[in-house]
């Protein structure tokens, strides 16, 4: 029997009772103009129209599309609207649990389906980036033959995940996480349409709000969370969904945070103070919290860089590598999984040796540009390439310290205004009481106090 037989009977059992399936299926667009978010894909003209065969353009000459972005941004729903709208059969796979046995059989049907019906039929692979490279390969001729369109997901970034012949062969299209507004439009159609909850029930704003942060973006996750706490509040006779119903419902409380109000920026002060004061525990309740809610994971993470170099510097020249290798991570994974990284890094510089030297070393230096402290550049220090320098006397005098034993020669710097100034006072703290023996040295090599060599 034909995988899509199940499909379309399972299809004619949500017609005839749209309530025995899962309010996130109820909820799944059945157009392009439906479907939440994703404005970007959806433009007229766009690849995605096409390929539906909307515009004049007709269908697009892509033979399979990939589809890349995090959970619950319309993966799985674009590849139904494709279907639905292409009349075509639809057939869908998980690489998690699917092998090459069962993607020839799919590709042996659709053969079958397209000679003996004149049905094409759309593949639906989630989670592309499990199979291996031979898993792969094996997709290839049904696309080059074009005996299936390949619709395959994932989360992953395809140039890293997807064969090069597969990819060259497909049309990438980039999914972006939905926005607050995105989910909130979505859930309030879910409460008043028919085939959703049809106003049984109302969702106060603050229900609403902790609905938002625990889908973090996520459609899917946010129609569950609904449909869990509507038959909660149904279940004892109430008509709105209190916040008391969804805490229960989905046992998550809701945290009082307001991205955009006094306690963003009080709880990212605090984490920040937590760090630098190095008590690890609270930084990471602190962290938390801000996940928890729904913070921007870029946020957090531009604030554990800023910390590196202000409040650890030289006391551990690799708070700021691991601080920006947090944020280049967070960038590609997301959440949850942003969050181990996240962790990583604040437990890291919670316990790092600390030093604001550099914070009060720019500073000082600042305050005396500001106040006037600048003066002209030495003149063996200007640039003495160009013609007619030397009748300036520009580089004149200059000494190249790598002629000099110890590679620092004795000649002055800084401006007149501001020679002598030290700004750099370094810490005996971790790694930077390297510097401070170090920088006493150069200092005193650089006024000549020091024979060389020495």
């Amino acid at each position: 029997m034909e995988p899509d037989l199940f499909t379309a009977a399972a299809e004619e059992r949500q017609e005839k009772d749209p309530s025995a399936s899962p309010l996130a299926v109820r909820m799944r667009p059945r157009t392009l103009d439906e479907v939440v978010g994703q404005q970007h894909l959806l433009k007229p003209g766009s690849p995605l129209r096409r390929l539906v065969g909307e515009g004049s353009g007709g269908p697009a000459g892509a033979s399979s599309v990939i589809l890349w972005g995090p959970p619950g941004t319309g993966k799985t729903t674009l590849a139904h609207v494709v279907s639905k709208a292409t009349n075509k059969r639809f057939v869908e796979l998980s690489a998690i649990t699917a092998g090459v046995k069962e993607v020839r059989a799919v590709i042996d049907g659709a053969r079958r389906a397209a000679g003996g019906f004149g049905r094409e039929t759309v593949l639906f692979l989630d989670e592309i980036h499990r199979f291996s490279k031979a898993q792969q390969d094996s997709l290839l001729p049904a696309v080059e033959n074009r005996w299936v369109t390949l619709i395959a997901a994932t989360t992953e970034n395809p140039y890293f995940s997807v064969i090069s012949p597969l990819l060259s062969r497909s049309l990438l299209l980039t999914l972006e996480p939905l926005t607050d507004d995105d989910v909130r439009g979505l859930l309030r159609r879910a409460l008043t349409e028919e085939r959703g909850l049809g106003g049984a029930v109302t969702l106060p704003g603050d229900s609403e709000e902790h609905l938002l942060r625990i889908a973090g973006g996520d459609a899917r996750r946010a129609l569950t969370a609904l449909e869990a706490a509507a038959g909660a509040a149904l279940a004892k006779g109430e008509a709105a969904i209190l916040l008391q119903t969804v805490e229960e419902t989905v046992n998550r409380a809701a945290v009082k945070y307001d991205r955009e109000g006094d306690q963003h920026y009080d709880v990212a002060s605090a984490l920040i103070k937590s760090i630098r004061g190095s008590d690890v525990d609270a930084a990471l309740h602190y962290l938390a919290r801000m996940i928890e809610a729904g913070e921007d994971p870029r946020f957090i993470a531009r604030r554990l860089m800023i910390s590196a170099s202000e409040d650890i510097g030289l006391a551990d020249p690799a708070a700021l590598p691991t601080a920006v290798a947090a944020a280049q991570a967070v960038a590609l994974i997301g959440f949850p999984e942003a969050a181990l990284t996240l962790s990583h890094a604040t437990i890291a510089l919670a316990l790092a040796p600390k030093s604001n030297a550099a914070t009060t070393a720019i500073g000082a230096a600042l305050a005396d540009v500001r106040g006037g402290l600048a003066g002209p550049v030495p003149s063996h220090l200007r640039d003495g390439h160009y013609r007619g320098a030397a009748k300036l006397g520009h580089a004149e005098g200059y000494v190249y310290p790598h002629d000099v034993p110890g590679a620092i020669a004795p000649q002055q710097y800084a401006p007149d205004a501001v020679h002598g100034r030290r700004y750099y006072e370094p810490t005996r703290y971790g790694a930077e009481a390297r510097y401070a023996d170090v920088v006493e040295r150069v200092r005193e090599r650089l006024r000549g106090d020091t024979p060389p060599g020495c």
